[in-house]
């Protein structure tokens, strides 16, 4: 059973390095996929923790494979944020993430143009992450993504807006 933490506790952690890819088809649309480890809709662009001795681009090809399936040949890097944008998990979260080390992610965003096709995409992997995926309109992202990770989407959408 994971410890409880206090808010005191937690605001002294340290976040998470991390990579977020906002992957676009040529429609405009934005890939996302509801997480497997969720008991609630929990629609996300991929992300993943950037390795010591990683690069941005080199952790945000590594996670795209790794949870879409897609391969570095089927993309086209477009930008990526100037900044780090961090998040902060829901407290009752923090102890039962990443043994309650982080108190959330710091993530620096890769805009990504797909420019396979749908069957290229696939979700079943050894550490399969999500159970379904779909593109989604820029318009609509907000609506669909957990509570606590929607201002970081709105930085992403903001840095982006001019290149989707």
């Amino acid at each position: 059973m994971a410890k409880t933490m206090t808010p005191d506790e937690i605001v002294k952690l340290p976040y998470r390095p991390c990579v977020g890819l906002m992957v676009v088809n040529k429609d405009g649309n934005v890939f996302v996929g509801q997480r497997l480890d969720r008991d609630q809709d929990a629609w996300q662009m991929p992300q993943g923790g950037i390795d010591k001795g990683e690069g941005v681009t080199e952790a945000a090809l590594r996670e795209l494979d790794e949870e879409t399936g897609i391969t570095p040949d089927l993309v086209t890097i477009v930008a990526e944020t100037e900044d780090w944008l961090p998040y902060d998990l829901p407290h009752h979260i923090v102890p039962k993430i990443w043994k309650g080390r982080f108190r959330g992610q710091e993530q620096k965003w890769v805009l990504m143009r797909f420019n396979g096709t749908d069957d290229q995409v696939n979700i079943v992997q050894p550490h399969q992450e999500f159970s379904e995926w779909m593109w989604i309109s820029p318009k609509e992202l907000l609506a669909n993504i957990v509570p606590f990770k929607r201002d970081v989407y709105a930085a992403v959408l903001d840095a982006f807006g001019g290149e989707i």
